[in-house]
């Protein structure tokens, strides 16, 4: 087989799932995001949400923090610097498979 068909290392499929690529999106641009606004922004139930972040956090990819704001507790979520370099390194992946399609 050729270099070419090889699989490319930074290429991760935890982040690659849509929604969850979305969420590291989102978390990339900032120090860090309530738990309800991720959940506005993805449209998806609390369930589906929490269960994306727990895999996330599993791979050591996400900090969650409860924070109290306006007298409320609110989970407040951010991607640790694995995290942040696990997604630049996957959108670099991404960049190469494109580059790699439209040269062939």
């Amino acid at each position: 087989m050729g270099e070419q068909n090889q699989p490319n290392p930074a290429f991760d499929p935890l982040i690659h799932a849509p929604h969850r690529l979305r969420i590291c999106a989102m978390l990339s641009r900032s120090g860090g995001i309530e738990f309800s606004e991720i959940q506005r922004r993805t449209e998806l139930t609390k369930s589906a949400l929490s269960k994306h972040l727990a895999h996330l956090s599993e791979a050591g990819y996400l900090r969650q923090e409860n924070i109290l704001r306006s007298g409320r507790s609110r989970l407040l979520v951010a991607l640790t610097e694995t995290g942040q370099r696990a997604y630049t390194e996957h959108l670099a992946a991404l960049e190469e498979i494109i580059a790699a399609s439209d040269a062939g």
